[in-house]
């Protein structure tokens, strides 16, 4: 269980909810774990849904409390709400400014500053701890310190999608450089998708796809749209916000755990199939073990730079939309983007 800001996150799945006084009350093995009084929440999120009591629901019905509930696999399912939300007026706000060019460009310039910075950051890990590695990222880490500084520049969302494209293409240029086996990156010859066409990016495409669907269920559970973004734009079936949020993310999260699973040497080129057309992709016995590695890795804690304090790697999305959504509200004067130290 974890409290942050004024929502409760109930992560146990053998945990259940429920009303004590004027508290909510969690309970596992009939044991009464932890209270939270009902006037400092907002919003609860049940995730591996064990179960809560009807009296809690109708109470943070009745109270404007938010109950969001997850499946099995951490996939949004529902959301329990009384007559009177304020989720409208966080959508209100949040198209008026999708639909500003100038504050979308705000916000999208946020996601890049992120993602820019932590992939540097990444790259310049990996030199200090790998120096014999090092020529191979000098590049690309100078390209991610000139993008951040050109970013107070960009005038439009097309000037920054070329910024981005640039660095993108240098930064996949050097990712051979991070992964000792050379089998794997022979095949590698830079980002491709739809399908994969080598190891490496049909791990990369499956746990970027991962992490926007997880991220699209942190933006459900606060009442966000997840179709509509900032930087990447709506189309019919795409989470264009959860794609904006996963910038953040791609580099520290994604990114440093792909070439983890090749350097400990948890995957490798027999770990992988190819279809008729040249995709790539897990073998079963492969793929069933690299969720179990992605659910250990989500369990981890860091210290979040703005809270300054400990939070689950699992919970960061739902720390981010959070934020976001305050921000949007006007409840913070600026969305502070997830940066890894």
């Amino acid at each position: 269980m974890k409290k942050l800001f004024n929502t409760l996150y109930v992560t146990n799945k053998d945990a259940y909810v429920c009303k004590k006084d004027d508290n909510a009350c969690v309970r596992v093995d009939g044991k009464d774990v932890l209270r939270v009084p009902l006037h400092l929440l907002e919003g609860i999120v049940l995730f591996n849904y064990a179960g809560a009591s009807a009296p809690l629901l109708y109470a943070c019905a009745a109270r404007g409390i938010s109950v969001s509930v997850l499946d099995e696999k951490g996939r949004f399912a529902a959301r329990v709400e009384g007559p009177v939300s304020g989720n409208v007026l966080l959508r209100k706000a949040q198209y008026e400014v999708a639909a500003d060019p100038t504050r979308s460009l705000v916000l999208a310039k946020r996601f890049m500053a992120a993602k820019f910075y932590n992939s540097r950051a990444v790259l310049l890990r990996h030199k200090r701890e790998h120096p014999e590695n090092g020529d191979g990222l000098s590049n690309a880490i100078d390209t991610f310190s000139n993008g951040l500084d050109t970013l107070g520049s960009v005038a439009s969302r097309e000037e920054l999608l070329g910024v981005e494209g640039g660095a993108a293409h240098v930064y996949f240029d050097s990712f051979p450089s991070l992964i000792k086996d050379k089998e794997v990156c022979a095949e590698f010859v830079g980002r491709n998708r739809r399908p994969p066409k080598d190891p490496v990016n049909a791990s990369l495409s499956f746990f970027y796809t991962l992490a926007s669907r997880e991220i699209a269920t942190a933006c459900e559970s606060v009442g966000l749209d997840p179709q509509m973004g900032f930087y990447h734009q709506p189309r019919p079936g795409r989470a264009s916000l959860a794609l904006d949020m996963l910038e953040e993310f791609r580099a520290p999260l994604i990114d440093r755990f792909v070439v983890a699973l090749f350097n400990r040497g948890q995957l490798n080129r027999t770990d992988f199939e190819f279809d008729a057309g040249g995709g790539c992709f897990f073998s079963n016995a492969a793929l069933k073990r690299v969720l179990d590695a992605w659910q250990k890795r989500k369990q981890e804690e860091i210290k979040h730079p703005f809270l300054d304090e400990k939070v689950k790697i699992g919970l960061l999305p739902f720390v981010q939309a959070q934020l976001l959504s305050r921000y949007l509200r006007g409840d913070m004067n600026d969305y502070p983007a997830f940066c890894w130290r």
